[in-house]
């Protein structure tokens, strides 16, 4: 499997880094615990010195949709929304292993962290703009179709798995306790996320290369 960006993409944002590890034969079953109250409290020091809206993490993500013609406040990227929720509850509500795991880790570096389940993707990842004609399913399970021009995550089939780029993700492609093949995305705008974007992929790397179930780890960039 494959993720990529059109070259339009590219030209639009050339300041996205992207980081990717993608997992084979993972069993999502560990306990994480420890190292996501660790992240936790990364996140809950930074918030102490300041709001999310002024992370520079936060920030660049917000030009980058007023850029799509998205209103910041009103579609925001997905650790934002995460950072918002964890500001006004102290926690984030438990959903599987890994899943509890990245979000702690996007909470304490404000970078998105996508999960998907490559067996529910059908031949390669691409980000690029909507024709309209795109099948999207939320966890609702209503079939939605993205808006032309929208930005998302869409595979061979033309299935959306992400909506306004790094805003929603699809319940379809959704990682659940059976999930074995996996692919993990992480997306920055700011300045430092060249050196950002690795040092959130060491951190994740080095919880996975310790998981009981030792799954195959390929760490790649685009």
């Amino acid at each position: 499997m494959k993720l990529s960006y059109t070259d339009e993409m590219k030209q639009r944002f050339p300041e996205r880094i992207t980081g990717t590890i993608q997992l084979a034969g993972f069993i999502n079953r560990g306990d994480f615990t420890p190292l996501i109250n660790q992240f936790y409290r990364i996140a809950t020091n930074r918030l102490c010195l300041a709001h999310e809206g002024e992370w520079p993490e936060i920030q660049a993500w917000r030009k980058a949709f007023t850029k799509m013609k998205l209103k910041p406040t009103q579609y925001r990227c997905a650790a934002e929304a995460l950072l918002r929720r964890f500001r006004k509850e102290g926690e984030l509500p438990q959903i599987n292993p890994l899943i509890d795991l990245c979000n702690a880790i996007s909470l304490a570096f404000g970078i998105p962290v996508a999960v998907f389940d490559l067996d529910c993707v059908s031949g390669d990842l691409m980000v690029r703009h909507a024709r309209g004609n795109e099948v999207y399913q939320p966890f609702s399970g209503d079939i939605e179709h993205p808006d032309k021009g929208e930005v998302i995550f869409s595979d061979d089939a033309d299935r959306a798995h992400a909506r306004r780029w790094t805003n929603r993700q699809s319940g379809y492609s959704a990682i659940d306790h059976g999930s074995t093949t996996i692919l993990i995305v992480a997306e920055a705008m700011h300045s430092t996320a060249q050196d950002d974007i690795p040092r959130l992929l060491d951190a994740l790397q080095s919880v996975l290369n310790n998981a009981t179930s030792h799954p195959t780890l390929i760490r790649g960039k685009c």
